[in-house]
């Protein structure tokens, strides 16, 4: 078979990069890792970027950095997901693994009936598979479908999307909300300790039904729910997600600038929502106290972003229902599909409140009781 034509990238922000665009939305893919942004939403002539990108894309970082500190941004898959510091069973894998750190490589590019498809394939040297990744627009909806499909591969694994938003500055700018959980969980260490140069403000482990009160360490609670908020810290909770939902979703609304992030996916196969708040906590480089006002959402399922080790071993989750990793088998391929967008809302729309089916897409609902629709094709996560 011939291999594929080469492909024209495009250098953005430090990272040579796929380039897909319909009039709704345009989207970059780096080679490097295979990190989606920036991504620019065009909604009625406003450019709406929801996407962080690392303060430090175009500096000269450390040659020891892993390739997912290189190209950080937006959002990536990660298998397995988390820091791997342990191995398991001979593996050592880069924190968020090869798919987040290696170079991926172009299969194809397909336009049909409206939709542009991009078609990207890494075949990871520690866990022998392959990963097609697949990233398609579709004219007239301001979503971005996004699917991995991982084939040839054994064993137990964690795996998630690392979706990573950047906030206005102003305090509370954003509203978060998610479709119902089961549990809630602060990482049980601290995520940064002061002796190394670093800051949380969560109490480690401390369990919670509500993102507005999850206990901090000063005493009293923190409200997750709106964001910025706690700036000079770095914290990480866990929402153990419901299997039984059809879908579930996350959300991001932001009332002042009146549209909505959302980001929606099959809870039996990507379990939970790992919500990492990086707001100046870590003062080491590259960070330096730097990256402000990013919120990570990320759907996964694993051991918080402890890596693959302690995500198959029984933890305090899996011995509570919450599995924390699956098993791969080299025979039935595995796909993992999410959706996400962005919806212009209405003057008094403010917290999400649901998102329910709707005829051709998608209908939220707010706190306020304002209604926003988003036309897009959900049985594209029932394929997984």
């Amino acid at each position: 078979m011939a291999s594929p034509r080469p492909e024209k990238l495009h250098r953005i922000l430090g990272q040579p990069s796929w380039r897909l665009a319909t009039p709704e939305v345009e989207a970059y893919v780096t080679r490097l890792g295979g990190h989606l942004a920036p991504v620019t939403f065009d909604r009625k002539g406003r450019k709406i970027q929801p996407f962080a990108i690392a303060p430090w894309a175009e500096e000269k970082i450390d040659s020891a950095a892993p390739g997912v500190m290189r190209s950080m941004r937006g959002d990536f898959f990660c298998l397995p997901f988390g820091g791997n510091a342990a191995p398991f069973r001979g593996e050592r894998h880069p924190p968020h693994g090869e798919t987040a750190n290696s170079p991926w490589t172009f299969v194809g590019r397909k336009r049909i009936s409206g939709a542009e498809t991009l078609h990207l394939r890494i075949r990871p040297k520690i866990r022998l598979g392959q990963v097609d990744k697949f990233i398609t627009l579709r004219k007239g909806e301001p979503v971005i479908y996004s699917r991995h499909i991982i084939s040839g591969m054994s064993g137990p694994m964690s795996l998630g999307h690392h979706a990573t938003l950047r906030f206005p500055s102003h305090p509370g700018s954003g509203l978060i909300s998610t479709s119902p959980f089961r549990l809630g969980q602060v990482f049980v260490e601290p995520v940064e300790r002061p002796e190394e140069r670093g800051y949380s403000s969560l109490v480690p482990g401390a369990i919670f039904e509500s993102l507005d009160q999850v206990p901090a360490l000063v005493g009293g609670t923190a409200d997750l729910s709106r964001y910025p908020a706690r700036r000079g810290y770095e914290d990480i909770v866990m929402l153990a997600g419901d299997p039984a939902l059809p879908f579930a979703w996350t959300a991001v609304s932001f009332p002042k600038e009146r549209h909505v992030w959302f980001s929606l996916k099959n809870p039996r196969v990507l379990r939970h929502t790992l919500m990492w708040h990086s707001n100046g906590g870590r003062h080491y480089p590259p960070w330096n106290g730097r990256h402000i006002d990013t919120l990570g959402l990320e759907e996964i399922t694993s051991w918080f972003h402890g890596g693959l080790a302690p995500s198959v071993r029984p933890n305090d989750l899996s011995r509570s229902g919450h599995p924390t990793s699956l098993r791969l088998n080299s025979h039935h391929p595995l796909t993992v599909s999410t959706i996400m967008g962005v919806v212009l809302t209405p003057r008094g729309f403010d917290r999400v409140r649901s998102i329910e089916v709707a005829p051709e897409g998608i209908g939220l609902s707010s706190d306020s009781g304002k209604t926003a629709f988003v036309s897009l094709d959900r049985s594209f996560l029932e394929e997984s």
